[in-house]
């Protein structure tokens, strides 16, 4: 029964049209659930993703595949969960790997079956040779190759503490920490395919650039074949940087809401970009992102709605939100749009992020990669059908919060939720967060209780009987696990493997 659930091996009996549909996937970074204006009303920054939403389905139990950037866009490009891939923690600057070689990304699999590919923005997958992007399968790599906070620019934005700014002379980098840290931290690059243009970027540009680069690819797309494009967003992640023309242009002007804003407009100029060149009608556009906030940040941090955890904060006053697998870690928004297509809806149907792949190959009739199992599933019969039979089970893997190496501690099946590991993450204030083992797990009705603030008496019917299936359910997973064809990843480093277009100059310092 299982392995039927995992391995997708038919394909939906949907009536296709003649050409197969273009895909846009759009992923946000460190965003909430309430940080979209059509989950949570007292957000007003998003009008273009909220518009989006009116024309497709919002879904409003949608999760990333991990809490935390590298595992999550692994799990969004593979369908594969860390534990499968090896791909359980952040890469780095000095990380000589990536990805592991055997997984196989969507765009690999959509290039193979005759796709046009292209990415702008944030991979974090691995930056060298063949863990670059463009040797992933993307035809066009635009962006930057990990996140924003892991090198030095000129103007550091807001993040919490503050960043210093790059060393621009020998004298200030000799008298820089920063520059020889222990995390060989040099200026953050630009990418353009496997060219450096920008040592270190302008992040108040960064957007902007963005936006040009996206309808200049969508503008050169032809009819004869269809195309990915894949915009990986580096906000709402720190540090905060934006064009200053979005400075205090949010209802609420603050730093974060004026980001928010921005992030937003680029969606907008994506959409306006696809009705320009008359590709909107065979175009599906699916956004979501990576992780819930990271609440260390205080008040440069979104918002998980009504996704609180609050055992968590009155047991262990640790956060709830990234890093974790309360809701707030792993639910995002979630939104489909294809005018025609898609009917628009509010859905309930519990999907996630690791459906990508399985659902491109479906509407793209592009074999799945062979010999592996997905955690994700086909849900072109929930897009297409009204159908709202997303997953029987999810599983939500550690990943990100210290010493914690993607198990699969937490599992969502119907309304119910255990959780064998809770705690790791720090809030505004940097107390608290312990790391607690449960056993037995805690036991939630997500239902009846949103914000995870009562864990149910499992020495109780019905809820021991509850329990049971649940942990048998876990163990037929690790079962099915044990016997796929899983990887390892390589996490070794060196800081020769840091990206810089000159070594010979002060923080690496280049423009083309």
């Amino acid at each position: 029964m299982l392995s039927a659930i995992l391995i997708l091996a038919f394909f939906p009996s949907f009536q296709c049209s003649r050409d197969r549909p273009n895909f846009v996937l759009l992923f946000a970074d460190d965003y909430g659930w309430g940080d979209l204006g059509a989950n949570w009303e007292t957000t007003k920054e998003t009008p273009n993703l909220d518009r989006l939403a009116a024309t497709g389905i919002r879904f409003t139990d949608f999760h990333a595949g991990a809490s935390v950037c590298t595992p999550s866009r692994a799990s969004l490009l593979t369908g594969r969960l860390g534990i499968r891939t090896g791909v359980t923690h952040n890469f780095n600057p000095m990380s000589k790997y990536g990805l592991p070689l055997n997984e196989t990304t969507t765009a690999e699999m959509l290039k193979k079956a005759g796709y046009s590919t292209g990415m702008i923005g944030k991979w974090h997958l691995g930056q060298n040779g063949s863990y670059h992007p463009i040797n992933r399968g993307f035809d066009f790599y635009y962006g930057i190759p990990y996140s924003n906070d892991m090198g030095c620019v000129d103007d550091p934005g807001y993040d919490l503490p503050m960043k210093k700014p790059c060393p621009k002379s020998d004298h200030d980098r000799r008298s820089s920490l920063l520059f020889e840290s222990a995390s060989g931290e040099l200026a953050l690059p630009l990418y353009h395919n496997l060219k450096i243009i920008e040592q270190p970027v302008n992040l108040d540009t960064l957007s902007d650039r963005y936006k040009t680069m996206a309808d200049e690819f969508l503008s050169n797309q032809t009819a004869d074949k269809p195309f990915f494009l894949y915009v990986a967003f580096a906000h709402m992640h720190v540090p905060q940087n934006h064009n200053p023309k979005y400075s205090n242009a949010s209802t609420r002007k603050t730093i974060f809401a004026d980001t928010l804003l921005e992030m937003d407009s680029t969606v907008g100029v994506i959409v306006d970009s696809l009705q320009r060149n008359g590709l909107t009608n065979n175009t599906l556009v699916w956004f979501t992102g990576d992780n819930g906030p990271w609440d260390s940040k205080c008040n440069l941090t979104g918002t998980a709605g009504p996704y609180q955890g609050l055992w968590e904060k009155k047991n262990s006053s640790g956060s709830t939100c990234k890093f974790t697998t309360w809701e707030g870690g792993h639910r995002e928004p979630g939104i489909v749009a294809w005018p025609g297509r898609i009917r628009p809806r509010v859905s309930n149907a519990l999907v996630s992020a690791l459906d990508v792949l399985p659902t491109f190959s479906a509407l793209a009739r592009a074999p799945l990669p062979a010999n592996r199992m997905f955690d994700g599933i086909d849900i072109s019969h929930v897009l297409l059908n009204g159908s709202e039979a997303g997953h029987k089970f999810l599983a939500h893997p550690n990943s990100g919060a210290s010493g914690l190496k993607g198990d699969l501690d937490t599992l969502r099946k119907g309304d119910w939720k255990i959780m064998y590991q809770t705690g790791g993450a720090k809030p505004c204030n940097h107390s608290g967060g312990k790391s607690i083992r449960h056993d037995p797990p805690l036991l939630f009705n997500i239902k009846d209780d949103m914000q995870e603030s009562t864990a149910l008496d499992v020495t109780k019917k019905p809820y021991a009987q509850v329990l049971a299936e649940m942990k048998q359910l876990l163990s037929q997973i690790m079962e099915s696990i044990a016997k796929d064809n899983t990887t390892v990843a390589n996490y070794d480093e060196d800081k020769n493997a840091r990206p810089c277009c000159n070594s010979s100059h002060v923080a690496c310092r280049c423009t083309v």
